[in-house]
């Protein structure tokens, strides 16, 4: 789930500024003009969203590429992903920019962009999506500057995803365990001084921890208290059922907190088989329910595409490394949309 995008390389994706210098090495591919974004986007399902719809996504990018090789029937399938928000993972030591330009835009359409805080220490437990902050005195700067970044504009923020999850399961060492509630709780606190930032702390999914008693404890602790509530299935397949019941499970015994769930790639659910093989770049999967907040539960807040659909799980079943676009994976992902 690394996400390694540059400041010049997320504005140049935002679509929002120019002239930014290719120098660092990034391979930032230049930001679409409004004529092509309007003719890519003539239709716009994610119109009836709440949410921020990137103009200037990896996928819109990629409708562009394809047209013009001729491949206009994968273009089009494509643009079942283009046409709907998705969570944006401001990264590197400055998320600043990212943060700001999404904001503007999405404040110009009256729609909320969604966010992903994902730089805690010892993320990921040196896996696929290894690196966060350097230690506590980084982290608590970083996401200082994440919060003023979003000022008082309206915004989502799923924070840290496996921060907690990794904690019960035991893949973060205990002795990083206090700390990190400690910095889960401080997060948590200053991102809520931003007057209209709603922040779900990431609770894993389902099939991780499968008795949801087990988080209660180590979420209190991290300062879901003060959060406006938690995610479940971020980057995972299980259905919305599946995440629904486990969710309204957990919020019972969170004296009723509300959830948030990913439905990026969960059409076809999980793929069969051993856990350690299928949460990776599974073959098969499919675009879920789209974004919206129009659930039917009163604690299920939304829908949201979180994990970011074509983006790889990291270097399995031929992908990229974690975070990087791969359109072929994304094709498949559209192709298999009931939508």
């Amino acid at each position: 789930m690394t996400r390694l995008i540059r400041t010049c390389t997320a504005l140049a994706l935002l679509g929002l500024v120019a002239g930014c210098s290719s120098g660092s090495g990034s391979g930032a591919a230049p930001a679409a003009s409004g004529t092509t974004e309007r003719s890519v986007r003539r239709t716009d399902p994610g119109a009836r969203s709440p949410f921020w719809v990137d103009p200037a996504s990896p996928a819109v990018r990629q409708i562009q590429e394809w047209r013009r090789q001729g491949r206009t029937r994968d273009a089009e399938l494509l643009r079942r992903i283009a046409d709907q928000p998705a969570a944006l993972w401001p990264a590197g030591d400055h998320p600043e920019p990212t943060i700001t330009a999404a904001t503007r835009a999405a404040a110009r359409e009256g729609r909320t962009p969604v966010f992903v805080a994902y730089n805690i220490p010892h993320r990921d437990c040196g896996q696929h999506s290894a690196g966060g902050a350097s230690d506590a005195a980084v982290y608590r700067d970083w996401i200082g500057r994440f919060a003023d970044a979003l000022g008082d504009s309206e915004a989502i923020v799923v924070l840290e995803p496996d921060a907690v999850a990794h904690i019960v399961d035991g893949c973060t060492p205990p002795a990083h365990h206090a700390e990190r509630e400690q910095l889960l709780g401080e997060a948590i606190a200053r991102l809520k001084q931003q007057p209209r930032t709603r922040v779900y702390l990431d609770a894993g999914n389902p099939d991780w921890i499968e008795e949801p008693w087990k988080l209660v404890e180590p979420l209190r602790r991290a300062g879901v208290a003060a959060a406006d509530g938690f995610s479940l299935n971020v980057a995972n397949f299980q259905t919305d059922a599946t995440a629904k019941e486990y969710g309204l499970g957990l919020s019972a015994q969170l004296d009723g907190k509300h959830f948030v769930v990913d439905s990026s790639r969960n059409g076809n659910g999980p793929l069969a088989g051993e856990r350690g093989e299928t949460w990776c770049n599974p073959p098969g999967r499919a675009l879920g329910t789209r974004p919206t907040a129009d659930t039917g539960e009163p604690v299920l807040d939304a829908y949201l595409w979180i994990k970011r659909p074509g983006e790889s799980d990291g270097e399995c079943r031929g992908g990229p490394p974690a975070g990087q676009w791969w359109p072929e994976y994304a094709l498949g992902l559209a192709r298999g949309s009931r939508a």
